[in-house]
This record gives structure tokens, C-alpha cells and sequence, in this order.
């Protein structure tokens, strides 16, 4: 049975079957979000961005169109982690009259989705999926302001050079990539990327999303004399890696976990032994660009603590899609996909403009578990903490 949600912040005005119709009195949109199965615990952070956006957008008096204040109606629909599920539910929403989508977490579910914005020709906003091959499919009506595998994999070198005195940098790297097409896009980069800053792969291997058992892959690493190790694993499947690390006393310089160390499960999870863990979630709330504070102000009313690190890319969705709707001058979907492209806009996230594949040209962001708490190391001008270096061995936490 679908999970349906309806956000709604303003007083529901009368309810119009289209808001392509002129006499509209709401801009609808439509998301479609993982709140359940394997993504639950991004797509948490993913509603949250979604709704506090919309809730201050409206509270401000709704988003102009035409010279008149339109209030947003945003329906979200929960697709379970499930990409088959994920179509389904977009197909919903267009038959509701969105001239938007916004997508959900996890580069799977945005990869079943993207198409769909192109087949509807309804413009598709998404964040939390770092995945690239999606945007070389030719879609005219995806667009995504958040940092992309070529961004992610040369921000790694670029990060670890400035940060460590070249003598001491962990040239021996290790592998471990979830067996998608991401984990491929995300491997090829990350090798060409050492290679050109004088780092070794020394170690490479492959699991099945899921699985149960990586000790192969980290004894191999752990044989090899990996001092750095990279990987993209889900939440579930990285808790489970740094748990049979330490059982097999696996203890590198350097983690970099894409995506898994995202979500504040990863700390209450792991306790000390997720520390020291780097992160590239696409944001940081000590980021200094407008609006930050109001967002982190809100989030601590509902969940006492900063904005989450997915919270800051989805509200900017919101942001650029209030933009976008104004300049297009009408809640139309193909005027709205163009002033999209053309987005000129700082958000939350600082500046962001598109490319002509409808990648962003966002800022990369790295954070660090330290005592339990995620501090921003990169861009440095920005850091709330020195980058913990090197890791100590777990038995020393």
C-alpha cells in the first residue's frame, strides 16, 4: 500500500485539479522520497530539507508568479527504497498536475527516476546521489546541485594534499567498491585521480550490495599496507565494514566513506569506533552563505541539532526551484525547466549554476567523525575542526 504524505504550510486554499491552469491557486510540486527500506535514514534528511524549504517559502508569502503570491503545495511519496516503486510514484504525481519533481537518496532510486522527468516533461531536482552516468543519457529535465563522482574523486587527492605534508601522505590506497555502476564510475575515477597525484592502488575488490561478510576484501587491503581506504557504501553495508575492521584489526590512516557516514545512525551506531571517518555529503551547516542560519535554527526546533548534512542540498532545491518558478513567470513545466538551466543563484550551499548535462557546479565538502560529532575539515576556510591525522587504531579510541 503506498505511503502517502501531504505538506501543506499555509492554510489549503480551494483545490485545483491542474496548476498548469491559470486560475491556480497553489504551485504544486511532487517528491518522492526513500522514508523506508535501506535509504530511510538519507531520505530522512532529504524530507526534512524539502519541507523546512517549502515552510519558509510560504511563510514569506508563497513564490511569485506573474505578480502574484502563489503558495507551494508539495505532495512527497514514500518509495520504500525501491526503484520500481520509485517510477510508480512519479507517474502518480504527474497525473496530479506538479510542474516540478523532486527526488529522493540513493543513486539507484535516481537512476529509475531521472528518465521519468524526461518522458513527463516535468523538471526533476535531485540531490544525495554523486552517481554521473545518469547525467550522460542526454535528459533535457534533470538537474542536480550537489558534487558528482569527477567532483568527489579529485576533490579526494586535492583534500589529502592540502591537508598533509606531502611526506607523510597515505600513498598505499585500497579499494572497496559496491558492485553498481556507481561503484565502477566512482572506482575508474578515483585510480586515474591517484595515479595523477602520486598515490598507489594497491588493493581493488567488489561486494554485492547487501552482503554480509567483506573480511576477503579487508584482509587483501590489510595484507596490501592500505593506509587509505575508499569506498561508497551504503549506511548498513559501511557500519558493517568498520565493524569487521576492527575485528580483524584493519587500522589505515584514512577512511573515506561515501554516503554511509552520512546519516547520525552512523555515530550512535558505531560510537567511537565511526570516528575519524571522512565524509563528502554535499554540505555542512557552518557553511557561511545566506539563509544557513534560519535553516539550522528550524532544524533544532524539530530535531535538537544543526541541519543535517543532506538537509542544506534539498533545501537548496527548494531555493532554486522558488527562483526558477519566478523568472519563468508562470507555473509552467517547460518555462520552469529553462530558468532552471539557467540558475544564476547562491543558496544554502553556496553558489550554484548548472552544465549542459544538468550537473551542478557545486562546492565539494569533506567531514570528519570526531568524538561522536561530524566537524567540517574541508574547504578549510570553513572548518570547524582541524582533520583528525592520522586515524588511531581502533583498540587505541
Amino acid at each position: 500500500m503506498k505511503r502517502l504524505i501531504l505538506v501543506s504550510f499555509s492554510v489549503l486554499l480551494a483545490l485545483f485539479s491542474s496548476s498548469s491552469e491559470g486560475d491556480s491557486q497553489t504551485v504544486k510540486i511532487g517528491a518522492v522520497v526513500p522514508l523506508t527500506g535501506r535509504y530511510a535514514a538519507l531520505g530522512a534528511q532529504v524530507k526534512a530539507g524539502y519541507e523546512i524549504g517549502v515552510q519558509h517559502l510560504n511563510a514569506a508569502g508563497g513564490v511569485s508568479v506573474g505578480g502574484k503570491k502563489l503558495q507551494i503545495e508539495l505532495t512527497m511519496l514514500d518509495d520504500e527504497s525501491d526503484p520500481t516503486k520509485t517510477v510508480a510514484r512519479l507517474e502518480t504525481l504527474a497525473t496530479q498536475g506538479v510542474v516540478a519533481y523532486l527526488g529522493g537518496a540513493g543513486s539507484d532510486l535516481h537512476a529509475a527516476a531521472a528518465s521519468i522527468g524526461d518522458k513527463n516533461k516535468i523538471p526533476y531536482l535531485g540531490v544525495a546521489f554523486a552517481f554521473n552516468g545518469i547525467h550522460k543519457q542526454g535528459l533535457r529535465y534533470l538537474f542536480s546541485p550537489f558534487p558528482k563522482s569527477p567532483d568527489l574523486t579529485k576533490e579526494t587527492f586535492v583534500f589529502l594534499d592540502a591537508a598533509i605534508p606531502a611526506a607523510q601522505r597515505p600513498r598505499k590506497v585500497a579499494l572497496l567498491l559496491e558492485r553498481t555502476d556507481w561503484g565502477k564510475e566512482m572506482g575508474s575515477l578515483w585510480e586515474s585521480q591517484a595515479k595523477q597525484h602520486g598515490y598507489q592502488i594497491v588493493a581493488s575488490g567488489e561486494y554485492a550490495p547487501g552482503s554480509k561478510d567483506f573480511s576477503d576484501l579487508i584482509l587483501k587491503a590489510k595484507s596490501a599496507g592500505a593506509e587509505t581506504v575508499l569506498a561508497l557504501p551504503s549506511p548498513p553495508d559501511g557500519m558493517t565494514i568498520m565493524k569487521q575492521m576492527k575485528e580483524l584489526d584493519f587500522n589505515p590512516k584514512v577512511h573515506l566513506f561515501i554516503r554511509a557516514a552520512d546519516p547520525p545512525v552512523w555515530s550512535q551506531n558505531l560510537g567511537k569506533d565511526g570516528d575519524y571517518v571522512l565524509l563528502s555529503p554535499g554540505w555542512h551547516f557552518a557553511a557561511r552563505y545566506p539563509k544557513v542560519t534560519e535553516l539550522n535554527e528550524a532544524h533544532q526546533k524539530l530535531f535538537n541539532r544543526p541541519a543535517d548534512p543532506i538537509v542544506g542540498p534539498s533545501y537548496a532545491c527548494i531555493q532554486i526551484l522558488a527562483d526558477a518558478i519566478t523568472r519563468a513567470g508562470a507555473a509552467d513545466r517547460e518555462k520552469i525547466r529553462n530558468t532552471v538551466a539557467a540558475t544564476n543563484l547562491t543558496t544554502v550551499v553556496g553558489p550554484v549554476k548548472f552544465r549542459a548535462d544538468g550537473t551542478g557546479e557545486v562546492k565539494v565538502f569533506f567531514q570528519q567523525w570526531l568524538k561522536g560529532k561530524q566537524e567540517l575539515v574541508w574547504p578549510k576556510d570553513f572548518a570547524t575542526a582541524p582533520f583528525g591525522y592520522p586515524a588511531p587504531a581502533f583498540s587505541q579510541r
